[in-house]
């Protein structure tokens, strides 16, 4: 992989693909029991997500596992790395935009940092978690997103408290649309009325040139169906959410896009009634991703659901994080193996049996 950074990418215009709607996997980590990098099964995940036809991926998030940033560690770097050279590869065999996210966490220091190797590695934004600013003045963290965003452009991020968020008001959200490198804001404090707070600030601002993209995995299909009434400069007018970018669509990922595809579709057919089957397969999705994320537990189980879905499916060796008090709760490893027999509209199952001879090789 020696070199990458020298690799220049096709320019492409990213505000552009980002307001198109795309289906952006949060990327996560295959490791050996050892904790080792699965070298193999981390370019099978890469490979998978373009073969499902996902718009992007983001590599060093929450899903990927925040403890790969710790230097002691030393595979921020590496894992971003071995995804941009695998989805590179893939991609040569089928050209299409493709962006990539980078997950940028810390102190200013430390997240400049890691948007100046993203940014080397041919990474196009970073999506900056604010976890390590919990206690902070919103004065503060608008000044860091700003410093951040002076290196690479910024696709904000509204993460649940659950899993170390923390709640941001309206007034921040609309300060923080002043930044003019914001090309995107991931929207995930699983919580409607904070939802909507960005929506409207992003109104309030007049940057209808910033993508929404819900982050909010308990409710996919309501934010991607759902016209939100918002006034900017007298005119009335709404705003939606096009895309996401999702733990949950770490899995099952094309039928994540073929889903997606479909609301575009219905979008753009200019039919105002929308079809009433969105709302019993948007609970579906809901119900299987509670399984998935461990609702019950408060979310202990999430990294290890995914990779359990993605273990079964043969993508990933084992549920091993980083973390090893994170492992499947009790009774959740049953709950996930009767998920694709009881939503089979939603599993993926077939199109990876056909192809992970060619993701494995």
């Amino acid at each position: 992989m020696a070199g990458i950074e020298h690799h220049t990418h096709e320019a492409f215009d990213i505000r552009r693909h980002l307001h198109r709607g795309q289906v952006i996997p949060a990327h996560p980590l295959a490791l050996h029991p050892t904790r080792a990098m699965d070298e193999q099964h981390q370019r099978a995940l890469t490979r998978y997500y373009v073969a499902a036809g996902a718009g992007g991926m983001a590599v060093g998030v929450h899903t990927t596992g925040f403890p790969i940033h710790d230097a002691t560690i030393g595979l921020y770097r590496p894992v971003l790395e071995l995804a941009a050279e695998t989805a590179d590869e893939a991609l040569r065999r089928d050209p299409r935009p493709f962006v990539r996210v980078a997950g940028l966490i810390g102190d200013t220091a430390q997240a400049v940092r890691e948007a100046q190797i993203a940014q080397a590695l041919g990474y196009h934004c970073g999506l900056l978690s604010l976890g390590a600013w919990r206690d902070a003045s919103e004065a503060s963290i608008l000044a860091h997103c700003a410093r951040v965003a002076d290196v690479m452009p910024l696709f904000g991020f509204y993460l649940q408290p659950a899993v170390g968020g923390r709640r941001l008001s309206y007034t921040f959200w609309r300060e923080f649309a002043e930044i003019q490198n914001v090309v995107a804001i991931k929207v995930a404090p699983f919580d409607r009325y904070a939802t909507l707070d960005v929506v409207r600030a992003l109104a309030d601002a007049g940057r209808d040139d910033i993508a929404l993209y819900t982050g909010n995995d308990d409710a996919i299909v309501p934010d991607l169906v759902t016209d939100v009434p918002v006034t900017s400069g007298g005119r009335a007018y709404t705003r939606h959410f096009v895309g996401g970018l999702l733990g949950q669509w770490a899995v099952w990922t094309s039928r994540a896009v073929e889903m997606l595809r479909e609301i575009q579709a219905w979008r753009a057919s200019g039919d105002t009634t929308m079809p009433r089957e969105w709302l019993t397969r948007g609970a579906a999705l809901t119900m299987a991703n509670a399984v998935i994320f461990d609702a019950a537990h408060g979310y202990q189980g999430c990294l290890p659901g995914i990779l359990e879905i993605l273990r079964m499916q043969g993508l990933v060796r084992g549920t091993w994080t980083f973390d090893t008090h994170e492992q499947l709760s009790p009774g959740q490893a049953d709950a996930l193996a009767r998920l694709s027999e009881q939503y089979p509209d939603l599993a993926d199952d077939d199109f990876v049996a056909e192809r992970l001879d060619e993701f494995l090789a």
